[in-house]
């Protein structure tokens, strides 16, 4: 049997995925890793050395292939690393596409983020109907070269018949993101860097449930559709206050407007070290907690059976397995 290949295997939904993929035992498993990774020493597994940004390396790797789990990506909010991202997540989703076109894989499945339909300054609940938020999104480097990915992704599906299939989670959360690419704002609640409530709210998903129904498009997602993956709406308020109730925490006092919070941001990054307290919240990361990133999944719980679990138990377990890590 051909063997499945995935990128971004050793990231926060890729060791959810790979795990469910050798549970239900489906062939072969090949990963794409840049370096030395946890998985080299699993005889399972399949391991081809090499960079998405690198179209030799993607071409090898997919050479054989069957099907494609894309889910390599950079995570930064720093402003300097834009040209980054747009070569991490638009040129490596251009090789492993035009890969899979050159070996004839069956299914490429790519993980994007809710974030490139479902966000808006006011409370909108958005579907996949929405559309790309080219005017919200435009100056935050992650987000827009999420949205010129799917993009090209798309144009491929329909002028070329690329077998695509575009899943946008919500921010993940869950046990096993070892390097909090997506739980780090969750450890700066702990650590006592969040003073006030944002004034804006979001979507998040467990990343187990994230990853079964990654798995499902591979099976049941329709080509050159996009799947939003969301769970419980709420207000930034209200995860804050359930995340300190669960991890026993005093919570903020106050809601702060975003405009107030980045002018008060300098000044708690000069005084707070001072004081022996960390601040290393960045700007963009303020603006963003003033908008509302909320989405709808009916389409993927019709037609990839998405079910998402109860969000207190994705809290509980997101802060019992960052406490167990001593990460806060």
């Amino acid at each position: 049997m051909k063997p499945i290949l995935v990128t971004g295997a050793t990231g926060f939904l890729g060791k959810h995925l790979v795990r469910q993929m050798r549970e239900r035992q489906l062939g072969p498993v090949r990963l794409l890793c840049r370096g030395q990774s946890i998985y080299d020493e699993q005889a399972d597994l399949e391991i081809v050395r090499g960079d998405v940004t690198d179209a030799a390396a993607v071409d090898a790797a997919v050479r054989g292939a069957r099907a494609i789990f894309h889910l390599a990506g950079l995570v930064s909010r720093d402003p300097r690393d834009r040209a980054k991202l747009f070569d991490v997540h638009v040129n490596g989703t251009r090789h492993v596409c035009e890969a899979a076109l050159r070996h004839n894989v069956e299914r490429l499945v790519i993980a994007s983020s809710s974030g490139t339909i479902a966000v808006s300054k006011n409370p909108t609940v958005h579907t996949e109907a929405s559309g790309f938020a080219h005017a919200v999104t435009r100056h935050w480097g992650y987000y827009a070269s999420k949205i010129a990915a799917e993009e090209l992704t798309l144009d491929l599906c329909r002028g070329r018949s690329l077998p695509a299939v575009i899943l946008n989670p919500a921010l993940l959360l869950g046990p096993g993101d070892d390097r909090c690419s997506s739980t780090g704002d969750l450890v700066h609640l702990f650590e006592g860097q969040i003073l006030t409530y944002p004034s804006g709210g979001m979507s998040f998903v467990d990343a187990r449930d994230a990853a079964a129904a990654t798995l499902a498009a591979l099976d049941h997602g329709r080509a050159g559709e996009c799947y939003l993956l969301g769970g419980v709406n709420w207000t930034f308020k209200r995860i804050i206050q359930e995340a300190c109730r669960i991890g026993g925490i005093r919570p903020p006092l106050l809601t702060s407007p975003t405009p107030l919070a980045r002018l008060s941001a300098p000044l708690l990054r000069a005084l707070l070290p001072a004081l022996g307290r960390k601040f290393t919240l960045d700007d963009e990361t303020i603006q963003l907690s003033g908008h509302y990133w909320y989405c709808e999944s009916s389409k993927a719980v019709r037609e990839l059976g998405f079910h998402a679990r109860e969000p207190l138990e994705t809290l509980r377990d997101t802060i019992a397995d960052l406490r167990t890590r001593g990460v806060i």
